[in-house]
């Protein structure tokens, strides 16, 4: 396959599917080195992760209140990971997007960009007549509810943390859509006790499934990041970081 003109504007949506975290992480990893070489445009890599538990760079270990045994029991693997913030849990229901982006093409500012992230989730919630809001202090995305008693809590709908190399991001957001939001108990979220989660599921009273919700995601994700999206499939993904990774073309390269 031939090298493909990069538009600065043009973004590629890849909707992985079902997809274990390692592979995930080690798909992140080939797509900012392709992006770092240009070789290929910004991408929005989308997936839905197994049980999985992932302490970022700045977390604490004591912040998983399961023990091993309990995780082994239960199918959940845990991970370090080298984006930012503490920890989290990704499952099914969740959809999970990793921006691939060359921000020094857009604005080389971190936390404009995690406001911006927040701001896609906001606007694709809001879709759905749901209001929801930024927390001072906190990243991530946040819904007030109203209990029994009429009292009102906070809670998050969705996670936040990033990694920059060279201004190319990796890892990205968590949007809980149908997530089993039991999981959350093995672990104080985001490392912020007291604070409890929430799916859009659960907000709305009726079942939701992620391709109700992904054409809001990719469509604000475009809008706010002044980005055409395009979808790509996977498997052309390959074929193409493959053809770029190939001996043969570093060599012409």
């Amino acid at each position: 396959m031939e090298s493909l003109p990069i538009s600065e504007k043009k973004c590629w949506v890849v909707d992985a599917g079902f997809l274990p975290y390692e592979p995930a992480f080690d798909l992140q990893r080939r797509l900012v080195a392709a992006r770092k070489a240009n070789s290929v445009p910004d991408v929005l890599l989308l997936c839905e992760h197994p049980h999985v538990i992932t302490l970022g760079r700045n977390g604490h270990r004591e912040h998983l209140l399961a023990s091993q045994h309990l995780l082994r029991q239960m199918n959940v693997e845990f991970h370090s990971t080298d984006r930012g913030g503490d920890i989290t849990y990704h499952g099914p229901g969740q959809i999970v997007g990793y921006p691939i982006l060359n921000l020094a093409a857009i604005r080389r500012d971190v936390a404009w960009y995690v406001r911006q992230l927040e701001e896609v989730m906001i606007c694709a919630t809001a879709d759905f007549g749901i209001e929801a809001h930024r927390e001072e202090g906190m990243t991530g995305v946040w819904v007030e509810r109203k209990a029994e008693d009429a009292r009102a809590t906070v809670e998050k709908l969705a996670a936040i943390g990033v990694h920059l190399s060279r201004w190319v991001t990796s890892h990205g957001f968590a949007y809980n859509v149908s997530t089993d939001l039991r999981y959350f108990d093995l672990i104080v979220p985001c490392g912020l006790q007291g604070k409890r989660a929430v799916s859009l599921e659960a907000l709305l009273g009726r079942i939701v499934n992620k391709s109700e919700v992904i054409p809001h995601i990719v469509r604000h994700f475009g809008g706010i990041f002044g980005r055409e999206m395009e979808s790509v499939s996977l498997d052309v993904l390959e074929e193409i970081l493959h053809e770029q990774e190939s001996p043969a073309h570093a060599a012409v390269g």
